[in-house]
């Protein structure tokens, strides 16, 4: 079983519409409403690719009951009441607007240790563990670290991908692989991270401190990983236009899915396979769904390069 943890999860809301023109009034063709967040977004991808996932995080009731009747699913029950998030969806062309609310404030001050004794309660029972998204208010930044590095010293493969201080904590913690941003690398390393080599010179020091991999998005279509073992740039020469708001979360999938496999990780088959699975997630105007067949005509055409690694000597 693979765990994703959401501790800010919400409500997606998507409006479909011919064509959005700021200041203007709408006529909606059609509305979505569907339970969300990164974490579940991650879970829904990897029970399409065929892996049996189960969520865990905060939530209400209301929220949890309603997660229930789709997918495995075991929250602490820590919210008031759970935000959403709405995506503008041009029939037009393809593109999406995104509007993020922000979340409740946590009202059970057990919270923190409730979500860290259920998930260490579940290591046994699985291989593989996603933690992803923003954070609550009320969360202390240090639980997403101290949640992987459990998960870690346990020897599960484990992926952060969280941002600020809860990323910069993330990434102290020895074997974890995080999947930043470009941006969100730029704001940790404190370096430009805008060509593949600059973002290997941006996260190579932080694998040298005890990360296991650093997998990015390009500014573009494509990610660059770095590990110890080398890095590499993988690039689909298709463009696609969409919905990106679960790219990233469908990569976090293809990713985890690879490496839960307990062999020795092939870093540019896994790079190939994530850039396919988000490829085939922008196409689709909700996240938390891949195109398959999409994703299976993507794959053999995604070019992977191998990147220099700085020399320390």
């Amino acid at each position: 079983m693979i765990l994703t943890v959401t501790m800010n999860p919400a409500y997606d809301m998507t409006y479909r519409v011919e064509r959005f023109e700021r200041g203007q009034a709408h006529r909606v063709r059609s509305v979505e409403q569907r339970i969300g967040g990164k974490g579940i977004n991650v879970t829904r991808v990897l029970n399409q690719l065929g892996k049996y996932a189960r969520a865990t995080g905060f939530s209400d009731h209301a929220f949890a009951a309603a997660a229930e009747l789709e997918l495995p699913v075991d929250f602490v029950h820590a919210l008031p009441w759970v935000r959403r998030t709405v995506v503008i969806s041009e029939s037009d062309d393809g593109t999406a607007t995104a509007l993020w609310e922000p979340g409740a404030r946590i009202s059970n001050p057990h919270a923190a240790e409730q979500l860290a004794t259920r998930v260490a309660g579940l290591l046994p029972d699985i291989n593989g563990l996603v933690i992803s998204g923003s954070l609550p208010g009320g969360v202390d930044p240090r639980l997403p670290a101290d949640i992987a590095r459990t998960a870690t010293d346990a020897g599960v493969s484990t992926i952060c991908d969280v941002d600020g201080e809860a990323l910069r904590l993330a990434a102290e913690v020895p074997d974890v692989v995080l999947m930043p941003n470009a941006e969100e690398l730029q704001r940790l390393t404190g370096r430009i991270s805008t060509t593949p080599d600059e973002i290997v010179a941006a996260a190579y020091p932080l694998i040298e401190r005890g990360v296991r991999a650093i997998i990015t998005g390009k500014r573009g279509q494509g990610m660059v990983g770095v590990t110890a073992e080398g890095a590499w740039s993988a690039t689909v020469p298709e463009k696609f236009s969409g919905n990106v708001t679960g790219a990233g979360d469908s990569a976090a999938a293809a990713v985890i899915a690879a490496l839960s496999e307990k062999s020795a990780p092939d870093w540019p088959a896994i790079l190939t396979d994530a850039v396919a699975t988000a490829a085939a997630a922008i196409v689709i105007p909700v996240a938390g769904e891949i195109d398959r067949g999409l994703r299976t005509r993507v794959a053999p055409t995604v070019v992977v390069e191998k990147l220099a690694i700085p020399d320390r000597a």
